[in-house]
């Protein structure tokens, strides 16, 4: 396992992410481009509840399981889920973080912005999700061999 795998917590990672793309917005304006402000407000205010909504419902269907909805704390898991939301996507919480940058993004209106997003993707695929799907595996074998097989990581 890779030394940057599970340490860096996704809500962290999200901030990081945040401040890079408010960062590079700044650093390079010459790249802003224009949306009036009620499209960019409702761009933003959209995603956001649809990403945080995505987030509540992962974490309400991991606790009608009753496991850990912790990404931190994989050896807490009890139960593989695979109702609600996690019928359509294995990370609806992940998905939810990358809606509410996708956002953000739109707010900032600056094209770097967009592009800090497939590097968040990229990096919450290599050092959290697949680190999480090896100890899935190992934890439940077949059956989580079979969900894999039926939903896709991401949509």
């Amino acid at each position: 396992m890779n030394a940057l795998a599970l340490k860096v917590p996704p809500v962290a990672q999200v901030i990081i992410t945040a401040a890079a793309m408010y960062g590079v917005s700044k650093m390079v304006p010459a790249l802003t481009f224009s949306l009036n402000g009620s499209t960019a407000l409702a761009l933003t205010v959209g995603l956001g509840v649809i990403g945080m909504s995505l987030g509540v419902m992962g974490v309400t269907q991991f606790r009608k399981a009753q496991t850990t909805p912790n990404p931190q704390a994989l050896e807490k898991v009890s139960s593989l889920v695979t109702s609600g939301i996690y019928r359509y996507s294995r990370n609806p919480m992940y998905l939810g973080l990358v809606l509410i940058l996708l956002g953000w993004a739109f707010y900032l209106s600056h094209f770097l912005a967009f592009v800090l997003l497939p590097v968040f993707i990229l990096y919450m695929t290599r050092f959290q999700i697949q680190p999480e799907e090896q100890m899935m595996a190992r934890k439940f074998g077949k059956t989580y061999q079979a969900y894999l097989n039926k939903v896709r990581r991401w949509i």
